[in-house]
């Protein structure tokens, strides 16, 4: 009889639940975050398990490649997504290890991509240069609305990527508002030095593949 197993991971710890074809569960236990202790409880059952659904909102890359790793059939549930199915939920699950479990057996249990690891790095470091790339807008429009409302003076974004730190002297009279004015304008050229960084180490590594 074939089983099937879900792992709802939180950020210490998770709790892995296993059932069967019948929805009899055949095993649950919470375990700490460890791919060892994890993989030995899952190990008399190895032979049986059709595949591990595994639940978690950022932290499941150790797990799914530790235990794709040991030759396991992986699913990422896509937690926002599974709520569409809480009519179908059992009133008596407890866990929802359980119900991760269930819907995959059912072949409904809504998925997310599980992103080649050999690419999921320069992916992180893609979203952070973005992260970078906010924050750097956040500050060129609070320094636009700072001159705009002191001084009825309108820069374009690139206009307020160009200022000097020095600049904020003969701007402002004002030494604190050419205090404020200077901080933005330093944190826009490390925001800006930062994210032209990534991005050069991005593009010297960068292939194109042959599908495209």
């Amino acid at each position: 009889m074939q089983l099937y197993a879900g792992i709802d991971l939180h950020s210490s710890n998770n709790y892995l639940g296993i059932i069967d074809t019948n929805d009899k569960r055949i095993f649950g236990k919470r375990l700490p975050n460890c791919i060892g202790t994890i993989s030995m409880a899952l190990e008399p059952f190895r032979k049986k398990i059709s595949a591990i659904a595994v639940e978690s909102t950022y932290n499941w890359y150790w797990l799914v490649d530790g235990l794709q790793d040991k030759g396991y059939k992986m699913h990422l549930a896509n937690p926002s997504a599974i709520q569409q199915y809480e009519g179908l939920k059992h009133t008596d699950d407890k866990w929802d290890s359980f119900w991760l479990a269930h819907m995959l057996k059912l072949g409904i249990l809504p998925q997310g991509y599980i992103y080649p690891k050999k690419y999921r790095a320069i992916r992180d470091l893609m979203r952070r240069r973005l992260r970078y790339v906010n924050q750097r807008t956040s500050h060129v429009l609070s320094l636009q609305s700072m001159l705009n409302r002191h001084l009825a003076l309108q820069l374009n974004g690139n206009e307020i990527k160009r200022l000097k730190v020095a600049d904020a002297d003969k701007l402002f009279k004002d030494p604190f508002c050419a205090s404020a004015a200077k901080h933005s304008i330093a944190a826009i050229a490390f925001l800006n030095t930062t994210a032209k960084q990534i991005e050069r180490q991005i593009l010297a590594s960068l292939k194109l593949k042959k599908s495209f």
